[in-house]
Parts: C-alpha cells; sequence; structure tokens
C-alpha cells in the first residue's frame, strides 16, 4: 500500500533490521544524527522522521563525526553518524580517530554487503576490501552484526561503554539483508538498558585520603575524565586547599574564575614548576599526555595518586604511588569524604602568582597571535561556545585567552590536532543549544580543511559567526622549516576572498582592516542572526604595541595545545 506521497506505508517497515536499530538509539534519547545518505544506507534514515530524530546532512563525512563530536559535548549525549558504505565509512575515519585520541563518545553506523557475501574484486558500488577491519585499526571496536537482534545488541553495549566506561568510538557494520529485511528483536531489548559504574576500592580510597590530606603542597590535576564529576571536583580542591590545573578536555571542570583555578595550562613551563614542587599530585581522568605537556615534564616532589575508570590508562606517563580504579563520579565524591575537616595549604596570593606567570608565558610564544586573541576574546559573550582548530590562533592564543566556568565549552582536540574541526564541532555545538552563541575561531589553512559546511550552517538555519585568522597559510609549519634551515616550500598559500565565499555560501562577510575594529566587529556578527565570517589579517596584530584596545595578558581563559614540530597548523 502506498500513501498519497507515493511511499509505502512505513507501517510495514517498522520491524525492519534498520528500524530496529533507530530505535534502540532513540531509547538512549539521541533526537540527532549527523551523516550523508546513500545508495546502501537509506534504511538507516527511513524511520527517523516517526522516531522524532532529526538529521544532519553535512558536506563531507569527516565534517559530520566532527559536528557529532561538537553536538556531543554539549549534550552530554553520544555523537551518532550515518554513513554509506566504502568511501562514506572511510570519509569519516579522521573523526573516529580524533574521538578514538581525546576520548569520545561516537556511534558510526554503516551498510555492508549481504551476509554470506564479502570482497570479491567484482567492481561492485563502493565495493572495499575489508571495511571493518579498516574502521577497527582506527576505533576501539568495529564489528560486522550477522541480525538485527546482533545490531541491537551491539548498540547497547556502545552505550554502555560511553556511560561506564572510558567513552571511545565505535562502528557497528550491518549487512544489506539485515538492514532491509523484517527483524526478529523482542519489544523489551528495544528499551534502553542501564549500566553500573565501576566503583571504586574503598581501601585505595583512605590510602589516597591519607596521603592528600598529609600533603602542605597538594595539587590537583584534572583531565576529561573528571568533567563527569566536577562538582566534586571542586569540592575536593576546597577542601585540600588545591590548585586545579586542567588538560584542554578538561577545561572548565573548575570554574576558570575560582581563585583555585590554574586554568588549561598544563603545557606551560610555569605550572611544570609548581608540579615539581608539590608534594602531592591528584591526577584525575588523564593521562598526561605528551601534546599537552610541550615537552615539560611531570615530576611532582611527592607521591602520585591516580583515578581513572580505564585500568590500563591509570600508569601512562606517570607511575601511580596510589592508583584507584573506577568512575570518577564515584571516586571523587568518596575521596571527599573520607578527608575530613577542610584545610588551606596554598596561599591565594601564590595560586595568583603562578597564574600571573602563565600568563606572561602564553604571551611570549607568539605576542602578534595573543593580541589578536585578546582581542577576539574581549568580544565574546561569556556563555559562547567557543572552537578551535590545529591553528596558531588556538593553541598560541585562544586556549589561554577565553575564560570559561564550565566544562565542553572549549570544543578542541590537543592530542589528535586535526585540521578542519572547528567549523562542523561549532555547527553541531549550535545545534545542540539553539541561543547560546557558538564561535569557531580558526586559521585560514584549517578553515579551507572544511570550508563546505559553512553551507551546512547556513542550511539548518543556526546561529554562528566564524573568526578566520588569516596567516597567510601554514605559519606553524614555515616557522618549522626556517628552524630547520628549509627555505618555504608549500606553506604560503593563496587566498580566497573570505568575505565574498561567506556571501556565496549565504551568510554574511565581514572584512576587518585595522586591529581596533576586529572586537567591534565580531561583537557585531555574533548578534546578528545566521551565518557570519569575520576575516582578521593577522598581520594588523604584528606591529609591536598594536593597539586593539585589550592589553596582552589581561584576558585569563584556559589553555591548551598540541607540541608536534611535525604539526600542520593554520
Amino acid at each position: 500500500m502506498a500513501d498519497s506521497a507515493g511511499f509505502e506505508n512505513t507501517a510495514v517497515y517498522q520491524s525492519t533490521g534498520g528500524v530496529a536499530i533507530m530505535r534502540a538509539i532513540r531509547a538512549y534519547g539521541i533526537d540527532t544524527i549527523f551523516g550523508i545518505p546513500g545508495t546502501h544506507n537509506l534504511e538507516f534514515y527511513r524511520p527517523l522522521a516517526e522516531l522524532g530524530i532529526r538529521p544532519v546532512t553535512t558536506r563531507h563525512e569527516q565534517g559530520a563525526g566532527y559536528a557529532a563530536d561538537g553536538w556531543s559535548q554539549r549534550t552530554g549525549l553520544p555523537g551518532v553518524v550515518i554513513t554509506t558504505s566504502g568511501p562514506g565509512l572511510l570519509n569519516v575515519l579522521s573523526a573516529a580517530g580524533t574521538a578514538f585520541c581525546e576520548s569520545r563518545p561516537l556511534l558510526i553506523l554503516s551498510p555492508g554487503t549481504p551476509r554470506g557475501t564479502g570482497y570479491q574484486d567484482r567492481g561492485a558500488l563502493h565495493e572495499s576490501k575489508d571495511p571493518t577491519g579498516a574502521a577497527g585499526a582506527v576505533v576501539l571496536w568495529s564489528r560486522r552484526v550477522d541480525s538485527a537482534a546482533a545490531a541491537v545488541e551491539a548498540v547497547h553495549e556502545a552505550f554502555a561503554l560511553f556511560e561506564a566506561g572510558r567513552p571511545r568510538p565505535v562502528h557497528i557494520e550491518v549487512p544489506l539483508d539485515v538492514l532491509e529485511e523484517p527483524a526478529v528483536v523482542d519489544e523489551q531489548d528495544l528499551e534502553r538498558r542501564r549500566t553500573s559504574r565501576v566503583a571504586p576500592d574503598s581501601v585505595a580510597v583512605r590510602a589516597a585520603a591519607e596521603l592528600l590530606g598529609a600533603a602542605s603542597r597538594p595539587l590537583i590535576v584534572a583531565g576529561g575524565g573528571a568533567v563527569p564529576a566536577a562538582a566534586a571536583v571542586r569540592a575536593l580542591a576546597e577542601r585540600l586547599g588545591a590548585p586545579v590545573v586542567t588538560t584542554l578536555n578538561g577545561k572548565g571542570v573548575l570554574p576558570e574564575s575560582h581563585p583555585l583555578s590554574l586554568r588549561a595550562e598544563l603545557r606551560l613551563a610555569a605550572t611544570a614548576d609548581l608540579i615539581r614542587e608539590s608534594d602531592a599530585v591528584l591526577v584525575i581522568g588523564s593521562k598526561l599526555g605528551e601534546a599537552e605537556r610541550w615537552g615539560n615534564d611531570f615530576a611532582p616532589a611527592g607521591p602520585v595518586v591516580r583515578i581513572d575508570v580505564d585500568p590500563g590508562r591509570i600508569g601512562t606517563n606517570a607511575t601511580a604511588d596510589v592508583a584507584i580504579v573506577g568512575d570518577s563520579r564515584l571516586a571523587v565524591p568518596e575521596l571527599v569524604a573520607s578527608l575530613g575537616a577542610a584545610r588551606a595549604h596554598r596561599d591565594a596570593d601564590e595560586v595568583e602568582a603562578v597564574r600571573a606567570a602563565q600568563r606572561a608565558e602564553a604571551a611570549a610564544f607568539s605576542p602578534a597571535v595573543m593580541r589578536a586573541a585578546d582581542a577576539i576574546t574581549a568580544a565574546l559573550p561569556p556563555e559562547a561556545t567557543v572552537a578551535g582548530d590545529s591553528s596558531q590562533i588556538t593553541y598560541y592564543g585562544m586556549t589561554s585567552t577565553v575564560l570559561q566556568d564550565g566544562p565542553h565549552r572549549f570544543l578542541y582536540m590537543p592530542a589528535y590536532a586535526t585540521l578542519g574541526y572547528g567549523l562542523p564541532a561549532a555547527i553541531g555545538a549550535a545545534i545542540a543549544e539553539p541561543g547560546v552563541p557558538s564561535v569557531c575561531v580558526l586559521g585560514d589553512g584549517a578553515l579551507m580543511f572544511s570550508v563546505q559546511e559553512l553551507v551546512t550552517a547556513v542550511e539548518q538555519g543556526v546561529d554562528l559567526t566564524v573568526v578566520v585568522v588569516d596567516n597567510g597559510g601554514y605559519r606553524e609549519i614555515r616557522e618549522n622549516e626556517a628552524d630547520r634551515g628549509i627555505a618555504p616550500v608549500g606553506v604560503d598559500l593563496r587566498q580566497p576572498d573570505w568575505p565574498l565565499l561567506a556571501d556565496a555560501f549565504g551568510g554574511r562577510g565581514h572584512a576587518v582592516t585595522s586591529a581596533a575594529a576586529v572586537g567591534p566587529t565580531i561583537a557585531a556578527a555574533i548578534a546578528e542572526p545566521g551565518v557570519s565570517l569575520v576575516h582578521v589579517p593577522l598581520h594588523l596584530f604584528e606591529a609591536a604595541g598594536a593597539q586593539t584596545g585589550v592589553s596582552t595578558g589581561a584576558s585569563t581563559t584556559a589553555t591548551a595545545t598540541t607540541f608536534s614540530e611535525e604539526r600542520i597548523s593554520a
């Protein structure tokens, strides 16, 4: 039977594999998916309207993965991407690599060849040698299922990982016949399942409390794994009187306006010096990544306590004197309860002195970039979500100038350091939180990696401001070449007419011609509805003491970056 529009009655398909899978996903609160419809994946898309799931079509599957990541960080729900077979799946793997390195929850669904068939090298549409294996080399696990019931079970396993384990991307390949044929799945199997969190060993918690309570100069390092326990982390810091420095993924776990906050400045020598002077350090949910430390060591004067849900990571980059394997949402409150009376170990003036040293050090990396970042940051509303990219304006500037009082408001990927992340991530955040300003600040080289997603933002009707700081190409690599005595090669890039390009996509472009105009232009762009792009030539800030109306280092914000001479950065 067909309806008036000529489509078959959806009731016929309510028990297909595709419907069963999407119903199971919807049960976990997922109301938005990202991807691109293709010849082989349409049965994933068929039930979306009926289930109340919004499909967001990006212009590249890589952008779909990054947009899903931005959406996920702002909603607290796992991101879901639907690709087609072959090239669609392979296109999303850069985003999957990002999610793996940054411990982000991402579910990728793709169709596969029917059961009983495989790679036959016959030139079939989207034919791939081993798509499950290709994805499996990047994600935590990749599984080809053989029934709708197995697919639904894989969905539940994925969400159990996201809820109670170390969140990382997973991939489910569904054979075309499973996707399209009637499904044999019990109704109750489509319902959401509750997962038990990993409880800490109370003996280890008491040992940690004794050690930390006896310290006179304790310090807390909070990573992305501390985010779910943000309130308890604050209570713990205040109970111990311990400053808190975060990784970039943990930025905002303790409000960055808090007197004990040392922001996301783990990369700086001033922070490494403080760690070396600390007689006890607590690390919560972080592997203390090399890319976040910029070559600085991690060598506290006293013992190290580590809390991590992943037992395989609890000794990474620093041996734990006391190791607490468990969910931070359970372990940190128990640690607070075990500490007893509050104390104040660190003097407020000492913490402020470290912050001042951090600001001065951060500004010294690239004074012109810092001046530009100060001018941009001064124009941002305090509630804005800010997305960055592997660009000098991000890791030399915005990470240190944007002050945020909540986690996941600075969207970035310090370990994987991919180009092309910022714009789609900002789109995902804007979709997640309509009415909250979403601002993407990145370099010209980075923007060209995903510039096509400007039209996605326009099409989705979001309010988004893109600030492109133009340094003429891949400036970081140009500097790396100079350091090695190599004449500039492949790094000075032709620039489009950026404002005109934004206009062509259906947004509004703004050209800035003076440093003093940067702040007012960005503020006006944020205030206007729709998609805006502000082009900021970096040379406006390269003259010593460029007049911006904002003094370098005046804004205090979290920071973070990546240390790699081979990183392509724009």
